[in-house]
């Protein structure tokens, strides 16, 4: 995985705008290392890559920058480039009259993050594809998320209006709206105040938690990792039958229905409808890692048996579908099969069914795995755990054994001809999302003492510590044998917890010297007197440094370099560690005080820490 050495000249290249020979710019994602980008080389649209090259053009012609931030496995960019970044006369739009820029935000997390949370703050959702356009200084203006052609003609059209009437106020408007924080507080953390974020915590997930369905809200369903770890957490410190009863009710459906493979293993993105019954079918490596140790944790916790093999089957999907031949785990299987139908891998018709399976089989399956309605995919059935296999047992008049037998039997020839779909693979190898994997795969060993996790361990450890690490620093990603993206706070915090949980496993001073110096780069790169930066530097502007990274899909990332750093600290009997990690920690109050349902990481390392 290591990179040859025209990457560095590839580098120098890409930093320069591409010019035809009129001086018009032309695409430039031909052969770029990452799937995504990769595959709007063909699109009509003059494509750049963001780079400071790119911005001072904006600004010598006047132009609003168009940030169009996607992904390989999301299903919605690929109908936006079918359906606009294909249509000529939009192409011809934005060629003429802004500077577009399309960004993998797996490779620019940080300025994902920032542009998410200016749509989010905006116009009050976000989502992919994003696309903010930016004045020239770099400061976000405006973000639209999917919009058929005809709307997202009429932005385009309304948007150059308004900037060539008025840009001034426009540039004001928009250099307005950057903020920041306030940098650490004193070395200490107050118990009661802590106590206190942790109840309203507590309240917000109440007045989200949907008690019929399991998860929060009402609409599409995320498995809000973040939350229910925090949940755990706080049954385990003081139990709560409620609030056992609400996680064993989502972590049940999240296992039982759509949102899980039953015949595969893992669990995809998350569900579009409430009862997640609807997944939107992309699997990624940091959910499928995140939820690997949650069912882990919960196996124990609620006394729940199927939990640890859930864990267990999402980690033998990890190694089975998503293992790199150089080392790693690659970023995402798509959504979208290899016939452009959405779920189109996963799901069978009543004639494939037939063809396949006994009519034995086949009447058990159906009942087993909840087949017998009609297919509610346009593509077929979506098999699911709908019965336990004494139930079914009981309905046809076979024993128990029997009946897994026959099941058992269904599932592997419905694997067998699975296996001959194809499905489009994000190949990137993350260094952030690996991290999540190596501490899924380290407390898997400590567990369950299975010795195949810890032989796992050690390999992804080794590739962290040789491929990403390069004694001063962590690169982002690896992508097509080349490096790419640019490394981010996510990267030094998940990378950093999982190299104090692998230090703990194998007991080594040298594993935790490792993670002591991973640590102490990811502080000295990434917090300052004003708070955390999501990247070390920002050719977009827009809002300024954080006091408390927010929760998202994945843990704060802030909030997890400072419980590393406590961890390290205690070990190592390290005070200043310790006082440099909470006075970090004891800031941002504002920010939980306003809204503790999204740092529920950081309040939780606020109560272990006082």
């Amino acid at each position: 995985m290591r990179a040859p050495l025209f990457a560095l000249l590839l580098g120098l290249v890409a930093c320069l705008p591409s010019l035809a020979a009129d001086g018009a710019l032309v695409n430039r994602m031909r052969g770029h290392p990452s799937p995504y980008l990769a595959m709007h080389a063909d699109d009509p649209v003059a494509w750049q890559d963001l780079n400071a090259a790119v911005l001072e053009r904006a600004r010598r012609e006047g132009k609003l920058v168009l940030l169009s931030i996607g992904y390989f496995t999301c299903h919605w960019c690929h109908v936006m480039q079918r359906e606009s970044f294909r249509n000529r006369e939009i192409a011809a739009l934005l060629n003429r009259y802004f500077i577009p820029v399309k960004v993998d935000r797996e490779l620019e997390p940080a300025l994902d993050a920032r542009m998410m949370e200016f749509a989010e703050s905006s116009r009050g959702q976000g989502g992919w594809p994003l696309n903010v356009f930016l004045t020239p200084q770099g400061y976000p203006l405006f973000a639209a998320l999917y919009a058929p052609p005809a709307e997202f003609k009429e932005i385009l059209t309304r948007l150059n209006e308004l900037w060539t009437k008025d840009r001034a106020a426009l540039m004001r408007l928009a250099a307005a709206e950057a903020g920041g924080g306030k940098g650490p507080g004193k070395a200490k953390i107050d118990g009661a105040e802590a106590r206190r974020y942790a109840n309203a915590l507590l309240d917000a997930v109440a007045a989200n938690a949907d008690d019929i369905n399991g998860g929060f809200g009402d609409q599409s369903k995320f498995p809000s990792v973040p939350q229910l770890e925090f949940l755990l957490a706080r049954h385990v410190a003081r139990p709560d039958a409620k609030l056992a009863a609400f996680l064993d009710l989502t972590l049940g459906n999240m296992a039982s229905l759509g949102l899980h493979d039953e015949l595969g293993g893992g669990f995809f993105r998350y569900s579009v409808d409430p009862t997640w019954k609807t997944p939107h079918f992309e699997k990624m490596l940091c959910d499928n890692a995140l939820l690997a140790r949650l069912y882990l944790r919960s196996a124990r916790v609620l006394k729940q048996p199927r939990y640890e093999q859930i864990a267990a089957e999402t980690l033998e999907f990890m190694e089975r579908e998503l293992k790199h031949p150089d080392g790693g785990y690659i970023a995402a299987l798509s959504a979208v099969d290899d016939q452009n139908i959405e779920g189109g891998y996963y799901l069978w018709s009543d004639a494939e069914l037939r063809k396949l399976l006994s009519p034995d089989e086949l009447k058990i399956a159906r009942s087993a795995w909840g087949m017998t309605d009609a297919a509610p995919f346009d593509a077929g059935h979506l098999p699911m755990h709908a019965r336990e296999a004494a139930e079914v047992a009981r309905q046809v008049g076979k024993t128990p054994a029997a009946l897994r037998e026959q099941l058992a039997s269904a599932a592997s020839k419905l694997r067998a001809a699975r296996a001959q779909r194809a499905l489009p693979r994000d190949t990137k190898v993350l260094a952030g999302w690996n991290g999540l994997a190596l501490t899924a795969l380290v407390e898997a060993a400590q567990i369950t003492g299975d010795p195949r996790y810890r032989q796992r361990a050690e390999a992804l450890h080794g590739v962290l510590a040789t491929h990403f690490w390069d004694g001063k620093s962590l690169r982002r990603a690896v992508s097509a044998g080349l490096p790419a993206g640019s490394v981010a706070l996510e990267d030094y915090a998940y990378v950093g917890e999982a190299l104090v949980a692998f230090g703990a496993l194998s007991g080594r001073e040298v594993d935790f010297a490792l993670a002591r110096h991973v640590i102490d780069d990811g502080w000295r790169r990434f917090y300052g007197k004003q708070g955390w930066r999501l990247s070390e530097s920002a050719l977009v502007a827009g809002r300024a440094d954080d006091d408390a990274v927010v929760d998202g899909p994945l843990p704060s990332p802030s909030a997890t370099l400072i419980a590393a750093t406590l961890e390290l600290a205690e070990r190592s009997s390290d005070n200043a560690l310790r006082q440099r990690a909470l006075g970090a920690l004891n800031s941002g109050h504002a920010q939980l005080a306003a809204d503790p349902f999204w740092h529920a990481t950081h309040i939780a390392v606020m109560l272990d820490a006082q």
